[in-house]
Protein backbone atom coordinates (compact mmCIF):
# COMPACT_ATOMS: atom_id res chain seq x y z
CA UNK A 1 0.00 0.00 0.00
CA UNK A 2 1.03 3.45 -0.57
CA UNK A 3 1.68 5.20 2.50
CA UNK A 4 0.77 9.24 1.62
CA UNK A 5 2.89 12.58 2.50
CA UNK A 6 0.73 14.37 4.65
CA UNK A 7 1.64 17.15 7.69
CA UNK A 8 2.52 16.08 11.45
CA UNK A 9 -1.20 17.47 11.85
CA UNK A 10 -2.56 14.72 9.91
CA UNK A 11 -3.70 11.83 11.86
CA UNK A 12 -2.92 8.09 10.45
CA UNK A 13 -4.44 6.69 13.22
CA UNK A 14 -7.08 6.66 16.02
CA UNK A 15 -5.90 8.80 17.90
CA UNK A 16 -7.89 11.25 19.25
CA UNK A 17 -10.92 11.45 21.54
CA UNK A 18 -14.01 11.78 20.13
CA UNK A 19 -16.88 14.42 21.25
CA UNK A 20 -20.69 13.57 20.66
CA UNK A 21 -21.69 16.85 21.92
CA UNK A 22 -24.38 15.01 24.13
CA UNK A 23 -24.19 16.52 27.37
CA UNK A 24 -26.96 18.99 25.91
CA UNK A 25 -29.41 16.85 24.22
CA UNK A 26 -33.07 17.48 24.76
CA UNK A 27 -33.37 14.02 26.23
CA UNK A 28 -31.05 15.06 29.49
CA UNK A 29 -33.89 17.53 30.62
CA UNK A 30 -36.61 14.93 29.81
CA UNK A 31 -34.85 12.44 32.02
CA UNK A 32 -34.77 15.00 35.47
CA UNK A 33 -38.35 15.00 34.74
CA UNK A 34 -38.83 11.18 34.82
CA UNK A 35 -37.03 11.33 37.72
CA UNK A 36 -39.88 13.35 39.30
CA UNK A 37 -42.62 11.82 37.44
CA UNK A 38 -41.36 7.87 39.00
CA UNK A 39 -40.45 9.52 42.33
CA UNK A 40 -43.42 11.87 43.10
CA UNK A 41 -45.85 9.33 41.15
CA UNK A 42 -47.18 11.82 39.30
CA UNK A 43 -47.81 13.37 35.35
CA UNK A 44 -45.71 16.40 33.79
CA UNK A 45 -46.52 18.46 30.80
CA UNK A 46 -43.60 20.56 28.94
CA UNK A 47 -43.46 22.57 25.70
CA UNK A 48 -39.95 22.67 23.69
CA UNK A 49 -38.82 23.29 20.56
CA UNK A 50 -36.86 21.21 18.05
CA UNK A 51 -34.86 21.10 15.19
CA UNK A 52 -33.55 18.83 12.77
CA UNK A 53 -30.19 18.18 14.45
CA UNK A 54 -32.21 17.09 17.58
CA UNK A 55 -31.64 13.38 16.70
CA UNK A 56 -32.99 10.12 18.71
CA UNK A 57 -34.90 12.57 20.73
CA UNK A 58 -36.96 10.19 23.25
CA UNK A 59 -34.21 7.34 22.93
CA UNK A 60 -32.31 8.11 26.15
CA UNK A 61 -35.29 8.81 28.12
CA UNK A 62 -36.59 5.86 26.92
CA UNK A 63 -33.63 3.98 28.46
CA UNK A 64 -33.76 5.31 31.56
CA UNK A 65 -37.48 4.81 32.22
CA UNK A 66 -36.49 1.25 31.07
CA UNK A 67 -34.02 0.53 33.77
CA UNK A 68 -36.47 1.82 36.02
CA UNK A 69 -39.70 0.44 35.18
CA UNK A 70 -38.74 -2.41 32.62
CA UNK A 71 -40.73 -2.80 29.43
CA UNK A 72 -44.40 -2.01 31.57
CA UNK A 73 -43.39 1.83 31.65
CA UNK A 74 -44.73 4.70 33.12
CA UNK A 75 -49.28 4.88 33.07
CA UNK A 76 -50.75 6.45 30.01
CA UNK A 77 -49.27 10.11 29.43
CA UNK A 78 -47.18 10.52 32.62
CA UNK A 79 -45.20 12.40 30.31
CA UNK A 80 -46.35 14.79 28.00
CA UNK A 81 -43.80 16.55 25.68
CA UNK A 82 -45.57 19.15 23.16
CA UNK A 83 -43.04 20.02 20.93
CA UNK A 84 -42.98 22.73 17.74
CA UNK A 85 -40.49 22.66 14.39
CA UNK A 86 -38.41 20.20 12.91
CA UNK A 87 -37.38 17.05 14.32
CA UNK A 88 -34.14 15.42 13.24
CA UNK A 89 -34.02 11.01 12.37
CA UNK A 90 -35.16 8.76 14.81
CA UNK A 91 -37.94 11.57 16.50
CA UNK A 92 -39.14 8.60 19.17
CA UNK A 93 -37.06 6.09 19.02
CA UNK A 94 -37.76 3.40 21.15
CA UNK A 95 -40.51 5.23 23.07
CA UNK A 96 -41.38 3.78 26.33
CA UNK A 97 -44.97 3.04 27.16
CA UNK A 98 -46.48 6.30 29.66
CA UNK A 99 -44.24 8.57 27.39
CA UNK A 100 -46.33 10.63 24.65
CA UNK A 101 -44.80 13.05 22.35
CA UNK A 102 -46.71 15.40 19.99
CA UNK A 103 -45.32 17.33 17.72
CA UNK A 104 -46.64 20.66 15.54
CA UNK A 105 -44.18 20.49 12.39
CA UNK A 106 -42.72 17.79 11.01
CA UNK A 107 -40.08 14.99 11.38
CA UNK A 108 -37.16 13.44 9.48
CA UNK A 109 -36.52 9.56 8.46
CA UNK A 110 -37.07 6.73 11.58
CA UNK A 111 -39.66 8.17 13.59
CA UNK A 112 -40.87 5.92 15.92
CA UNK A 113 -37.93 3.20 15.29
CA UNK A 114 -38.77 0.18 17.63
CA UNK A 115 -41.28 2.56 19.47
CA UNK A 116 -42.51 0.58 22.44
CA UNK A 117 -45.79 1.15 24.38
CA UNK A 118 -45.18 5.33 23.72
CA UNK A 119 -47.38 7.46 21.74
CA UNK A 120 -46.57 9.77 19.00
CA UNK A 121 -48.45 12.49 17.39
CA UNK A 122 -47.91 15.02 14.80
CA UNK A 123 -49.16 17.18 12.62
CA UNK A 124 -49.08 20.62 10.66
CA UNK A 125 -49.09 24.18 11.76
CA UNK A 126 -52.75 25.70 11.99
CA UNK A 127 -51.58 28.29 9.76
CA UNK A 128 -50.25 26.16 7.18
CA UNK A 129 -51.22 26.46 3.64
CA UNK A 130 -50.81 23.68 1.88
CA UNK A 131 -53.11 20.74 2.20
CA UNK A 132 -51.90 18.33 4.80
CA UNK A 133 -53.44 15.29 3.13
CA UNK A 134 -51.58 15.32 0.16
CA UNK A 135 -48.32 16.93 1.95
CA UNK A 136 -45.58 15.12 3.67
CA UNK A 137 -45.28 14.95 7.54
CA UNK A 138 -42.96 12.24 8.05
CA UNK A 139 -40.22 10.87 6.22
CA UNK A 140 -39.11 7.52 5.42
CA UNK A 141 -38.97 4.22 7.43
CA UNK A 142 -41.43 5.27 9.83
CA UNK A 143 -42.36 2.71 13.38
CA UNK A 144 -39.53 0.69 12.07
CA UNK A 145 -39.45 -2.42 13.95
CA UNK A 146 -42.19 -0.80 16.30
CA UNK A 147 -43.33 -3.61 18.95
CA UNK A 148 -45.69 -1.45 20.47
CA UNK A 149 -47.94 2.21 21.19
CA UNK A 150 -50.40 4.50 19.36
CA UNK A 151 -49.08 6.96 16.05
CA UNK A 152 -51.46 9.29 14.73
CA UNK A 153 -49.98 11.30 11.64
CA UNK A 154 -51.92 13.95 10.09
CA UNK A 155 -50.31 13.85 6.19
CA UNK A 156 -48.24 11.77 4.42
CA UNK A 157 -44.90 9.53 5.17
CA UNK A 158 -42.31 8.65 2.70
CA UNK A 159 -41.53 4.50 1.88
CA UNK A 160 -41.20 1.58 3.68
CA UNK A 161 -43.84 2.98 6.43
CA UNK A 162 -44.41 0.35 9.26
CA UNK A 163 -41.60 -1.72 8.11
CA UNK A 164 -41.61 -4.69 10.63
CA UNK A 165 -43.78 -3.86 12.61
CA UNK A 166 -45.11 -6.12 15.14
CA UNK A 167 -47.13 -4.51 17.77
CA UNK A 168 -47.80 -0.71 17.30
CA UNK A 169 -51.32 0.79 16.07
CA UNK A 170 -51.04 3.72 13.64
CA UNK A 171 -52.78 6.45 11.26
CA UNK A 172 -51.31 7.66 8.41
CA UNK A 173 -52.84 9.67 5.40
CA UNK A 174 -50.77 8.52 2.54
CA UNK A 175 -47.74 6.22 2.17
CA UNK A 176 -44.56 5.98 -0.21
CA UNK A 177 -44.04 2.53 -1.60
CA UNK A 178 -43.35 -0.72 0.10
CA UNK A 179 -45.61 0.06 3.22
CA UNK A 180 -46.12 -2.63 6.12
CA UNK A 181 -43.19 -4.71 4.28
CA UNK A 182 -42.87 -7.94 6.16
CA UNK A 183 -45.07 -6.50 9.08
CA UNK A 184 -46.22 -9.43 11.63
CA UNK A 185 -48.47 -7.70 14.29
CA UNK A 186 -50.64 -4.21 14.61
CA UNK A 187 -52.74 -2.27 13.30
CA UNK A 188 -52.35 0.18 10.63
CA UNK A 189 -54.86 2.48 8.68
CA UNK A 190 -54.06 4.59 5.87
CA UNK A 191 -56.59 6.88 5.06
CA UNK A 192 -54.96 8.18 1.53
CA UNK A 193 -53.32 6.76 -1.62
CA UNK A 194 -50.65 3.99 -0.71
CA UNK A 195 -47.23 3.16 -2.98
CA UNK A 196 -46.07 0.15 -4.99
CA UNK A 197 -45.13 -3.07 -2.92
CA UNK A 198 -47.57 -2.57 -0.02
CA UNK A 199 -47.76 -5.55 1.82
CA UNK A 200 -44.68 -7.59 0.74
CA UNK A 201 -44.13 -9.79 3.18
CA UNK A 202 -46.68 -9.08 5.53
CA UNK A 203 -47.19 -12.54 7.83
CA UNK A 204 -49.31 -10.79 10.73
CA UNK A 205 -51.45 -8.00 11.57
CA UNK A 206 -53.94 -5.89 9.80
CA UNK A 207 -54.06 -3.29 7.47
CA UNK A 208 -57.23 -1.08 6.09
CA UNK A 209 -56.78 1.45 3.13
CA UNK A 210 -59.34 4.30 2.40
CA UNK A 211 -59.59 3.56 -1.68
CA UNK A 212 -62.03 5.34 -2.99
CA UNK A 213 -60.39 4.86 -6.29
CA UNK A 214 -60.26 1.40 -6.73
CA UNK A 215 -57.04 0.68 -7.46
CA UNK A 216 -55.78 -0.95 -4.26
CA UNK A 217 -54.75 -3.91 -6.37
CA UNK A 218 -52.25 -2.29 -8.69
CA UNK A 219 -50.06 -1.56 -5.62
CA UNK A 220 -50.74 -4.19 -3.49
CA UNK A 221 -47.99 -7.77 -3.24
CA UNK A 222 -50.79 -10.16 -3.04
CA UNK A 223 -48.63 -13.00 -2.36
CA UNK A 224 -48.88 -13.57 1.08
CA UNK A 225 -52.39 -11.22 1.57
CA UNK A 226 -56.03 -10.75 0.76
CA UNK A 227 -58.04 -8.20 0.47
CA UNK A 228 -62.10 -7.13 0.95
CA UNK A 229 -63.99 -4.71 1.78
CA UNK A 230 -65.13 -3.52 4.80
CA UNK A 231 -68.94 -3.78 3.54
CA UNK A 232 -69.15 -5.95 0.96
CA UNK A 233 -71.92 -6.60 -1.06
CA UNK A 234 -73.79 -9.86 -1.00
CA UNK A 235 -73.49 -10.47 2.48
CA UNK A 236 -76.76 -11.89 2.85
CA UNK A 237 -76.54 -14.12 -0.36
CA UNK A 238 -78.76 -17.03 0.50
CA UNK A 239 -75.74 -19.55 -0.58
CA UNK A 240 -73.73 -18.50 2.25
CA UNK A 241 -74.30 -21.25 4.87
CA UNK A 242 -75.64 -19.31 7.86
CA UNK A 243 -72.81 -20.36 10.32
CA UNK A 244 -70.33 -18.95 7.89
CA UNK A 245 -72.55 -15.89 7.46
CA UNK A 246 -72.71 -14.88 11.09
CA UNK A 247 -68.64 -15.07 11.51
CA UNK A 248 -68.37 -13.18 8.32
CA UNK A 249 -70.88 -10.49 9.79
CA UNK A 250 -69.19 -10.20 13.84
CA UNK A 251 -65.55 -9.96 11.76
CA UNK A 252 -67.26 -6.84 10.35
CA UNK A 253 -68.71 -5.37 13.16
CA UNK A 254 -65.08 -5.58 15.27
CA UNK A 255 -63.92 -3.64 12.11
CA UNK A 256 -66.57 -1.35 11.89
CA UNK A 257 -65.82 -0.30 15.42
CA UNK A 258 -62.01 -0.22 15.37
CA UNK A 259 -62.13 2.12 12.46
CA UNK A 260 -64.33 4.58 14.32
CA UNK A 261 -62.42 4.04 17.33
CA UNK A 262 -59.41 5.07 15.53
CA UNK A 263 -60.80 7.65 13.49
CA UNK A 264 -62.44 9.48 16.25
CA UNK A 265 -58.46 9.25 18.31
CA UNK A 266 -57.41 10.39 15.11
CA UNK A 267 -59.49 13.44 14.71
CA UNK A 268 -59.14 14.41 18.53
CA UNK A 269 -55.06 14.34 18.63
CA UNK A 270 -54.67 15.64 14.91
CA UNK A 271 -58.07 17.48 14.14
CA UNK A 272 -57.86 15.60 11.06
CA UNK A 273 -60.66 16.91 8.37
CA UNK A 274 -60.49 13.76 6.06
CA UNK A 275 -60.72 11.44 9.09
CA UNK A 276 -64.08 14.00 10.13
CA UNK A 277 -65.22 13.45 7.05
CA UNK A 278 -65.61 10.21 6.88
CA UNK A 279 -67.13 10.06 10.60
CA UNK A 280 -70.01 12.33 9.13
CA UNK A 281 -70.88 10.42 6.07
CA UNK A 282 -70.09 7.09 7.75
CA UNK A 283 -72.67 4.82 6.23
CA UNK A 284 -71.76 6.09 2.64
CA UNK A 285 -67.93 6.24 2.77
CA UNK A 286 -67.37 3.28 4.84
CA UNK A 287 -67.55 1.01 1.73
CA UNK A 288 -64.08 2.31 0.19
CA UNK A 289 -62.47 0.76 2.79
CA UNK A 290 -60.05 -2.56 2.20
CA UNK A 291 -59.01 -4.65 4.47
CA UNK A 292 -55.96 -6.59 3.91
CA UNK A 293 -55.18 -10.20 6.27
CA UNK A 294 -52.51 -11.93 5.58
CA UNK A 295 -53.52 -15.25 4.68
CA UNK A 296 -52.40 -17.25 7.69
CA UNK A 297 -53.56 -14.66 10.63
CA UNK A 298 -56.81 -14.75 8.63
CA UNK A 299 -57.08 -18.76 9.04
CA UNK A 300 -56.54 -18.03 12.70
CA UNK A 301 -59.36 -15.86 13.28
CA UNK A 302 -61.60 -17.83 11.76
CA UNK A 303 -60.95 -20.94 13.47
CA UNK A 304 -61.27 -18.67 16.61
CA UNK A 305 -64.88 -17.49 15.48
CA UNK A 306 -65.92 -20.98 15.43
CA UNK A 307 -65.07 -21.55 18.73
Amino acid sequence: FYRPTVGSKIALYNCEQQNHSIDDIIDKDLIVIAKQVIKEKSKKSVKLNIKNTDRATGAMLSGFIAKKKGHKGLKDDSILVKFSGTAGQSFGAFLSKGVTFCLTGDANDYVGKGISGGKIIIKPPENLSVNPEKSMIVGNTVLYGAIGGECYFRGIAGERFCVRNSGVISVIEGVGDHGCEYMTGGIVLCLGQIGRNFAAGMSGGIAYVYNPQGDLKLYLNSEMVETRKIVPEGINDKNIPKNVSKIIQNMLDDDEIRLKFLLKKHVFYTDSSKAKNILENWDKLSRNFVKITPLDFKRVLLEKEKK
